[in-house]
């Protein structure tokens, strides 16, 4: 599996993991299409696996395709929402505790 492939199926899995931390301390979703997403599967959790699966794949087919630079800008763009997520975490917390 070529490097940047391997960071845009890590990031995903960040950005799972910063979406349920923010979810668990009630902040909600500002993206509507993954909001949209929670209302698809049996629970919100379904949902954001349904995305996160199909995302990951659109990676592939990336990789796939030859286009290595979408898959570096890509992966810029989820480095960026993993961070976002982390400070909304952080202060969301700093604020309850």
């Amino acid at each position: 599996m070529p490097l940047s492939l391997l960071i845009f199926s890590y990031l995903q899995i960040l950005d799972l993991m910063s979406t349920v931390a923010f979810m668990m301390l009630g902040v909600r979703e500002a993206n509507p299409l993954i909001r949209l997403a929670f209302s698809l599967g049996y629970s919100p959790l379904a949902g954001l696996l349904l995305v996160k699966l199909t995302v990951v794949l659109l990676g592939v087919c990336c990789w796939l395709g030859g286009r290595e630079r979408a898959l570096a800008r890509a992966n810029l763009l989820f480095a960026f929402v993993v961070a976002w997520n982390l400070a909304i975490v952080i202060a969301t917390a700093a604020q309850i505790g």
